[in-house]
């Protein structure tokens, strides 16, 4: 239908030049109306083609003969009037000639223009994801739009079924390596030209290319993560086995020397000898019971019975625990009047005594440490002060990763694995922990719980 609205096309332009024509000749008596009719060939030909253009001539020829000497007749007359009209007819054709070649180059350029566009985007768009996925199905997508027909990637070759019903196919090749294979077909009874097939083919390397890039980014960042993941466990295992065999080493030096000369002590030196075992052993305790904690958390299996309990008794066991043998390095403010927090009491004690546990620690030399319990709202809030080196601003949300150890730390035991676990509790009992800055030095660390209602 398209092709016929062409040649109608060319006639309307013919039956236009001639009824141009037609009043020219009659507005000035010339017979000289070659040039208007050759119009008419040119336009044709440059803006529907070849063949409407070589319409456009015969169609012109027969007109011309109409309208020139005598006009309104068709008649060849004298052998001059033939050798003109001959002439006519050959710049006509010559017209038409050069007229479809012009216009063929121009949508040829045009083709290749958006072939290129097509290509420059493809390209942008697959070397913009990591997705080998991704990048499969848009390189399908994209080859189909190209060849207009059905299009296909896959990882594995090719049925022979396919290859026998007009499929072509090119293998997924970049560096040496095959990523499978990509195809596609032209629609029934229109053959790709040879153009459109180099950008097809062009695609597919993009694509491939795009694919081999996909993978050596996951390869790295495999290799990234175990690595990370290696000097993780290395660190870690470092520090566990510090940590245990610190206290283990007090424990076994305190009972050995109990047990070969208790009788040569006196009873102060014996009971000196005997807290040590008992505060390394509970310190022992604690830091197993962390290991244990942070092991359910990660399954989601850590145990939560949520209970009304009084916040400030909480708070003094607690404290008392952890300082045993030290009452002066922290002090506990409670303020009258706090309604009961809602939450599981054995488990917020483990989330306070690591906060306190890593404020004595850093705090040993800058004052005791103070506790304070109060109510913000319809919330209690339990505040662990300290004056030690404190935290830079950037670290304070950091210091509740696991196995993070902020700056300066270095020299202090642990495994980063304490504010961890009590931010992990505190928010299981859809309480909060945070941390900030201490007017005059030092690090505030609030832990939040809901108030039981009356």
């Amino acid at each position: 239908m398209r092709n016929l609205m062409r040649y109608v096309g060319a006639l309307a332009i013919v039956a236009g030049a001639s009824i141009i024509a037609d009043v020219f000749s009659r507005m000035t008596g010339t017979s000289r109306l070659t040039s208007i009719f050759l119009s008419s060939v040119l336009l044709a030909a440059f803006y529907l083609g070849t063949g409407p253009g070589y319409l456009a001539a015969i169609g012109a020829l027969l007109t011309h003969l109409y309208l020139v000497d005598p006009p309104y007749k068709f008649s060849l007359g004298s052998v001059d009037e033939m050798n003109a009209l001959l002439l006519f007819l050959a710049a006509s054709v010559l017209t038409n000639l050069l007229a479809g070649r012009v216009r063929e180059e121009r949508r040829q350029s045009r083709a290749r223009a958006e072939m290129n566009a097509a290509l420059l985007e493809a390209a942008r768009e697959l070397s913009a994801t990591a997705d080998e996925g991704f990048i499969r199905e848009r390189l399908a997508e994209r080859l189909e739009r190209l060849a207009g027909g059905p299009a296909v990637v896959r990882e594995a070759a090719a049925t022979d079924a396919e290859i026998g019903e007009g499929w072509r196919f090119r293998a997924l090749v970049a560096g040496g390596a095959t990523f499978g294979v990509a195809g596609w077909r032209s629609p029934k009874g229109h053959a790709l030209e040879r153009e459109a097939q180099a950008a097809l083919e062009l695609l597919t390397d993009t694509g491939a290319a795009a694919i081999a890039r996909a993978r050596l980014d996951a390869a790295k960042a495999e290799a990234e993560a175990r690595a990370r993941t290696e000097d993780l466990r290395n660190a870690l295992l470092s520090s566990v086995s510090h940590d245990l065999r610190t206290p283990l080493a007090t424990i076994l030096g305190s009972a050995t020397t109990l047990k070969r000369f208790s009788d040569t002590f006196d009873a102060e030196t014996r009971r000196d000898l005997a807290t040590t075992i008992e505060e390394e052993a509970s310190r022992l305790d604690a830091f197993v019971s962390n290991l244990l904690q942070m092991t359910r958390l990660q399954a989601g299996v850590s145990p939560l019975n949520r209970i009304a309990f009084g916040a400030p008794e909480a708070v003094r066991t607690t404290v008392e625990r952890r300082t045993r043998g030290r009452p002066d390095s922290c002090q506990v403010r409670v303020e009258p009047g706090l309604p009961e927090a809602m939450g599981d009491p054995a488990l917020f004690e483990q989330a306070l005594g690591n906060v306190v546990d890593n404020a004595l620690r850093y705090a040993s030399c800058g004052g005791p440490v103070e506790v304070a319990v109060g109510r913000r709202g319809g919330r209690l809030v339990v505040a662990v002060n300290d004056r030690g080196p404190g935290v830079a601003e950037g670290d304070l949300e950091r210091i509740f990763e696991r196995f993070f150890r902020a700056a300066g730390s270095e020299r202090m035991s642990g495994t980063g694995l304490g504010l961890a676990i009590s931010r992990g509790l505190m928010e299981g009992m859809d309480g909060t922990v945070t941390a900030r800055p201490r007017d005059g030095g030092g690090l505030s660390v609030e832990l939040v719980l809901p108030a039981a209602t009356a």
